[in-house]
């Protein structure tokens, strides 16, 4: 008994944790609370099947529970219980029951799947094509000329219609607060739609495995009124990119002579534009840089000196040779591009 006891508390204490552990994590990718209309209508069908096997849980329990107690031995029950091989009607009950259950599930579910699958872009609908990179990502609005990296702008109650796409492997677009997942495949093109109800910052993370960085290929979805949406859209097409001061001048220099080749900046009076990387148009107005460290000067340093050690995969170099005051002068420009 006394080995026992140790194995009944960690047991407990392990579901203790499991429970507790269920109530961490980001609140903006919480697929129970959703803010966008394919979110709901999934959440609808996760709700239902959960409905259905708490019915199922609940008269299976009940039945064991009368059976326990009905049929259990008694004092001057020595006889053995009467065997029944087999009841017909039991036994079409408990066939056809767990048939009507799927059908129910089944039915909603290949509707709702297909509806959002076809869902075709509206008149006045967003559209944007989406690329996905080892281990970032890339926001064409071709309707608008613009494009972005790592952050997607879209109007609140506005359907964004998107277009799909990988450059290297497969990659998988979800945002758990707005919608579902879909693959991107490489040589082909898969849409979706998706829409925000409110304001708000959005995480969006690559749900398929895709190599070293996965884990850290991150992206938010920036939920704005429409007013807000059209200044962040003026601000890319005019975009603030020549330098403030002689450091960020200096800066410049260092970015043209370094990374103008896979990195490209609108506005910027250059007269390559890279297209191997994010483009960092705007790049001071974004609130995280790879993805997920914080936009400040320090962070970017960092990222700088050992992209590797920070996103293992990453294709970018490191820049450790840069003295002290040359990664200065490259992130006082960069994070001073508006």
């Amino acid at each position: 008994m006394s080995r026992r006891k140790p194995l009944w508390r960690l047991f407990f204490a392990l579901m203790a944790m499991v429970f507790l552990a269920t109530g961490c994590g980001d609140k903006t990718m919480n697929i129970f609370e959703p803010k966008g209309s394919a979110g709901e209508q999934q959440l609808d069908l996760v709700m239902l099947s959960v409905y259905i096997m708490l019915i199922v849980f609940v008269v299976v329990v009940s039945i064991y529970i009368f059976v326990l107690f009905r049929y259990r031995q008694r004092k001057g029950d020595d006889a053995p219980p009467k065997q029944i091989e087999g009841n017909t009607k039991i036994e079409i009950v408990w066939t056809a029951i767990p048939i009507i259950l799927l059908i129910i599930l089944a039915i909603p579910t290949i509707s709702t799947t297909f509806s959002l699958a076809k869902e075709p872009p509206k008149d006045d609908s967003i559209r944007v094509k989406v690329t996905a990179y080892q281990y970032w990502w890339m926001f064409e609005y071709p309707e608008l000329g613009i494009r972005t990296s790592q952050e997607l702008h879209i109007p609140v109650g506005k359907q964004v219609f998107l277009e799909l796409e990988s450059k290297d492997v497969i990659h998988s677009f979800w945002v758990p607060s707005l919608g579902g997942k879909m693959d991107m495949i490489p040589g082909k093109t898969n849409t979706m739609t998706l829409d925000a109800k409110e304001p708000g910052v959005y995480e969006g993370r690559c749900a398929e495995l895709c190599g070293a960085g996965h884990a850290l290929m991150n992206f938010r979805v920036i939920a704005e009124e429409q007013a807000d949406f059209d200044k962040w859209v003026a601000s890319i097409k005019d975009p603030k990119s020549q330098p403030v001061n002689a450091q960020a001048q200096e800066g410049q220099k260092i970015f043209s002579q370094n990374c103008m080749g896979c990195h490209a900046i609108e506005g910027a009076g250059m007269k390559v534009k890279g297209d191997k990387a994010p483009d960092l148009t705007g790049f001071g107005n974004r609130t995280t840089i790879a993805g997920y460290l914080p936009n400040d000067k320090e962070s970017l340093i960092r990222w700088l000196r050992d992209p590797q050690s920070i996103k293992p995969g990453t294709k970018m170099p490191s820049y450790n040779h840069l003295d002290e005051q040359k990664m200065n002068a490259l992130a006082e420009y960069l994070t001073n591009l508006k």
